[in-house]
């Protein structure tokens, strides 16, 4: 097998089984490994660390798989992890649920591996090289497990162009899914485009929070902002909400918000839909006087690295200053971060920053995280990156 030398003091990380080796650690090479190639690491004093594949083009140069020397990585390797990923997952589905994360790429000891189940349907996305090589036995391995109607890989991703992969958007497996797939969470009915929907089609990292929130729409005028396909806007009508205005600026998110609205049954006076940018219609409530009892703020990634958080903070401060203002006293704001390079002391700071700005006073009443079907690896703390936090305006 081809080998990588890491350069002296670069092994702590990897010792302490974190998946990833930046090339500026690595020392050497033996071998000529090609991008893709499965590569044993070693430190200076020829110590065996672990397996992982490399990529030479990508800043992450060796994406680590496996400390046991004694374990081959081959099919029956990658077949392994994925059943142990599916069969966690098993008891998040049932006739309430059946929308779930299968695997959540470097959580599940799979980096570069996303794979979402909707319905009888799964969604897959790549973003590594070396998975991009064994894709087709991780979708055999999902099909002979799952028994799916189809798969379809999603895999129009940024991360791609830094591992040298072009997009692909292609059925891997079985039937192509149809415009609309109906799928069930928290009891709800959504349809869901997986084709051509945002990231993988759903976002069920709010499975959970979508229901907590909930909790406190009734009676209350509600301002679901980013709503996309309308999970909190779903789950606060069904709750009583008194109104809901959803906020979003993709054209497809409210027609598809539309749709789930009606196919709920929910009362269509109850509801705004909105197509505008967020901050922009933020403004205009402000200028028009409007009040809210309950917000939620839901914005996509601001920082995606370190080098972003700054400019991200100050974005995430005046978004909710402008969220905070709009409430009524004892109002509620629900606001999160899907930022991994923004932790929840630094989120709470921006939070309370924005609501010195904007003249309120509040409280932090409950602390949101991501569901147990996007684990936090305790060796891999990036995969921590959702956060959000309920906060009532005195």
């Amino acid at each position: 097998m081809k080998k990588i030398i890491l350069n002296k003091g670069k092994d702590k990380a990897a010792w302490q089984l974190h998946p990833w080796i930046f090339s500026g650690a690595i020392a050497s090479s033996v071998g000529e490994p090609s991008n893709g190639d499965i590569v044993s690491v070693y430190n200076q004093a020829d110590e065996f660390i672990a397996y992982g594949m490399f990529n030479g083009n990508s800043r992450v140069a060796v994406r680590l798989l496996e400390w046991d020397p004694k374990k081959e990585i081959n099919e029956a390797w990658w077949r392994m992890r994925v059943g142990k990923s599916v069969n966690n997952r098993l008891t998040l589905l049932n006739e309430h649920n059946n929308t779930v994360r299968l695997i959540f790429a470097e959580a599940d000891f799979l980096p570069g591996l996303i794979v979402d189940k909707y319905a009888d349907y799964i969604s897959i996305q790549v973003h590594s090289v070396g998975i991009e090589r064994v894709k087709g036995i991780l979708v055999d391995e999902l099909v002979q497990l799952l028994k799916p109607i189809g798969v379809y890989e999603r895999s129009d991703l940024k991360s791609r162009e830094y591992e040298g992969l072009a997009d692909d958007n292609a059925s891997r497996y079985g039937q192509t899914p149809p415009e609309f797939v109906d799928i069930v969470e928290n009891g709800i009915h959504y349809q869901v485009n997986i084709v051509e929907g945002q990231k993988s089609g759903f976002y069920c990292d709010q499975r959970e929070n979508r229901a907590i929130t909930a909790r406190y729409a009734k009676g209350k005028k509600v301002l679901d902002c980013f709503c996309y396909s309308g999970g909190f806007t779903l789950n606060a009508l069904r709750e009583g909400a008194v109104s809901v205005t959803s906020v979003d600026s993709s054209a497809l998110a409210i027609e598809t918000l539309i749709n789930n609205v009606k196919n709920n049954g929910f009362e269509l006076s109850k509801h705004q839909a909105v197509q505008s940018d967020v901050n922009k219609y933020l403004r205009e409530l402000g200028e028009q006087g409007e009040k809210f009892d309950l917000i939620v703020l839901d914005p996509p990634k601001y920082a995606p690295s370190r080098s972003a958080l700054e400019k991200a903070s100050r974005a995430y401060k005046d978004l909710n200053r402008r969220g905070l203002m709009l409430l009524n006293s004892g109002g509620l704001l629900a606001t999160y971060s899907c930022s991994g390079a923004m932790d929840i002391d630094t989120f709470k700071q921006v939070i309370a920053w924005a609501a010195l700005d904007a003249g309120k006073e509040i409280q932090f009443i409950y602390q949101y995280c991501q569901p147990e079907d996007h684990p936090v690896r305790a060796s891999f703390p990036e995969s921590e990156y959702l956060k959000g936090l309920l906060v009532r305006v005195l």
